[in-house]
């Protein structure tokens, strides 16, 4: 059996990146996914939900690299146990993690450069677009880049 899971949607943080004890790197980051409808009584509503995400390896130093808050993100990977846990008022409040295989970046190079003040051209190269099946940047230079 197998299962995946495709989120689209904005980092809610900019991404932390650490090293196991063994030298792997890991990078987090939270990403909110939200849908809006018109209810019954005519109002907007909107609901937001939100997803921890784990990178590792070549992947998760590309993610340290080019993503910050607010950025768009089409993440491809494997839902993790839930956690739980009991919030400052006594609710009980549950998290998924999500183990990413695949991270695109589908801001626009205007969009990037209007969040984090002109990254995007850092060492004249766009930002890539993310890692492969493999969990890797992708090779190539600007020219591969769709945006």
């Amino acid at each position: 059996m197998y299962q995946q899971i495709t989120l689209i949607g904005n980092l809610g943080r900019d991404p932390e990146m650490r090293y196991t004890p063994s030298g792997v790197a890991v990078t987090n980051f939270s990403v909110a996914t939200s849908r809006s409808w018109t209810g019954q009584d005519g109002q907007r509503q909107e609901k937001t939900v939100w997803f921890r995400v784990a990178a590792w390896r070549g992947l998760a130093e590309t993610c340290n690299q080019y993503l910050t808050k607010g950025q768009k993100v089409l993440v491809v990977g494997e839902v993790e146990e839930p956690s739980t846990w009991t919030d400052q008022e006594g609710n009980t409040r549950a998290s998924l993690e999500v183990t990413a295989r695949t991270v695109r970046f589908l801001n626009t190079r205007a969009e990037n450069e209007a969040l984090a003040g002109g990254w995007a051209q850092a060492g004249g190269q766009g930002a890539p677009t993310g890692g492969g099946s493999n969990g890797d940047a992708l090779p190539g230079g600007e020219e591969d880049i769709p945006f």
